[in-house]
């Protein structure tokens, strides 16, 4: 009678096959997850719960990345660096509320109104990585950025591009009102804001009240609608008081001429 001889895998193939399969975590932590395991004489139940953290751990990260690329926030000073006392003017319970990220489950806008220089674009790009941090899908553009981005020939890569803006839990529409516009600028514009009309959260920094939204859209009939449907469900934080940046560019100037 012959008996038949066990076959085992070599560890190389092992890696290989793991990998094949999409247990890529495992595959590259394979000599540990062994290693503990003979020394520990984990039950096959204990080796399932590892292999499941190690990849759930894994996918996780990769998640994180990947939502982080995808914003595109850019180089971030966080809130710690924030000097509160500097505006002349601002409404921190407002701020301080939209940092908690409550105004993204309840649908409703946040717009950062005032002057060049105070912190409107800090403090939006804070609360973009705050919400990528907590799980949701964001995207942060200039104004400009996304306009020449959805101004293209084709039709239905119009509509897939302005979805495309639609779809993440939170769009944050930086220096918004900065330039000037023609009209089909701001039928672009209405076209994601209105896509995202009670569904999902904007952002909004801008150095212009609205009432001069008509100078940075001339001839554009959709204004009037366009902030009917931005501010519907909305808070609105303004910042007052001269530039944060012209300030340090002050201090350092003086700090160049007191050592010659």
């Amino acid at each position: 009678m012959t008996s038949s001889a066990k076959t085992t895998i070599p560890n190389n193939d092992l890696v290989s096959n793991l990998e094949q399969i999409g247990l890529s975590a495992t595959a590259q932590n394979l000599d540990d997850l062994i290693a503990r395991a003979t020394k520990g004489r984990w039950a096959p139940r204990v080796i399932l719960e590892e292999l499941y953290k190690i990849e759930s751990c894994e996918r996780a990260r990769l998640s994180l990345e990947h939502r982080l690329r995808f914003a595109g926030i850019g180089r971030l000073k966080p809130m710690a660096d924030f000097d509160w006392n500097w505006p002349k003017k601002i409404e921190r319970d407002i701020v301080e509320r939209a940092l908690s990220l409550d105004f993204i489950q309840e649908g409703r806008n946040l717009i950062l109104l005032g002057r060049n220089g105070l912190g409107k674009t800090m403090i939006a790009k804070n609360i973009a990585y705050a919400a990528v941090m907590a799980g949701y899908s964001v995207l942060f553009r200039t104004a400009a950025q996304i306009i020449e981005h959805l101004q293209c020939d084709s039709p239905q890569l119009r509509r897939r591009r302005i979805q495309a803006y639609a779809r993440p839990h939170l769009l944050c529409i930086d220096e918004l009102a900065y330039l000037s516009y023609d009209d089909n600028a701001a039928d672009l514009l209405y076209e994601v804001i209105n896509r995202r009309y009670e569904q999902r959260s904007i952002v909004i920094t801008t150095n212009r009240p609205f009432k001069e939204w008509n100078q940075v859209f001339p001839n554009a009939t959709c204004i009037a609608t366009l902030l009917d449907r931005l501010t519907h469900h909305a808070d609105a934080a303004v910042f007052e008081g001269e530039s944060y940046r012209f300030h340090e560019s002050e201090k350092e100037s003086t700090a160049r001429r007191s050592k010659k």
